[in-house]
């Protein structure tokens, strides 16, 4: 009969390839826009529902886990870090469908995609593989550098939608193309902000530390977790 650690492993085990699909998503979805490519952004939803149905499962495993009586504060946290994470993977999948959608509903834009954008792009995906490596490795160093570069995707932001507002009105691009823009760029954000999540989690998994989205932000918990 399995045990705890056996089911936590398996656990493990799941949540690390559901990082793997959800990253493979992304980079999929990104592309898609990038290169304007439709076909492959169609098959972004098939692979949704592949994680909406690994996320159920995860979530239903991880509950009886709860229930097997363990008293050890790391063990107790490693479940929980599990079933956060899941959902945070889940909603990763989300903004990344958004943008394939946008590729599917919009015609092929004549405008050329700011530079920034990609770098925005690229540094979201990279954010997101160190995030899923985080957990697999319980690495909190990772984990920290990543909540250290948060910030940098906010400036991305700033960056992209004053440059947009700025051609805007100088007629240098169209109204759809910069609504189109400014629907990715916040997709790409709220992943950023689901991978400093993740990140926290890994962080509070391994040191007993409660942190935010800012390292100005970290405090240290009431009492000293194992």
């Amino acid at each position: 009969m399995p045990t705890f650690h056996d089911k936590l492993a398996q656990l493990r085990t799941d949540i690390v390839e559901q990082g793997e699909r959800v990253l493979d998503l992304l980079l999929r979805a990104v592309e898609s826009y990038f290169d304007f490519d439709v076909p492959k952004a169609a098959t972004i939803a098939g692979l949704d529902d592949e994680i909406d149905r690994v996320d159920v499962e995860i979530e239903r495993a991880s509950i009886p886990l709860l229930a097997m009586g363990q008293t050890d504060p790391y063990e107790i946290r490693s479940v929980l870090t599990i079933v956060k994470v899941n959902n945070e993977l889940e909603r990763v999948a989300d903004c990344a469908v958004n943008i394939a959608d946008v590729v599917l509903r919009e015609g092929k834009p004549s405008e050329r995609i700011p530079e920034v954008f990609r770098v925005m792009a690229n540094s979201v995906i990279g954010m997101l593989r160190d995030a899923t490596r985080s957990v697999e490795q319980n690495n909190a160093s990772l984990a920290q550098q990543v909540l250290l570069f948060d910030h940098t995707i906010g400036d991305f932001k700033e960056k992209i939608l004053l440059d947009a507002q700025s051609k805007l009105a100088k007629g240098a691009i169209s109204v759809s193309f910069a609504f189109r823009l400014l629907a990715v760029t916040k997709s790409l954000e709220r992943i950023a902000d689901h991978c400093t999540n993740i990140c926290e989690q890994v962080i509070y998994l391994e040191s007993g530390r409660i942190v935010r989205h800012r390292p100005e932000g970290w405090s240290e918990p009431i009492s000293p977790d194992n």
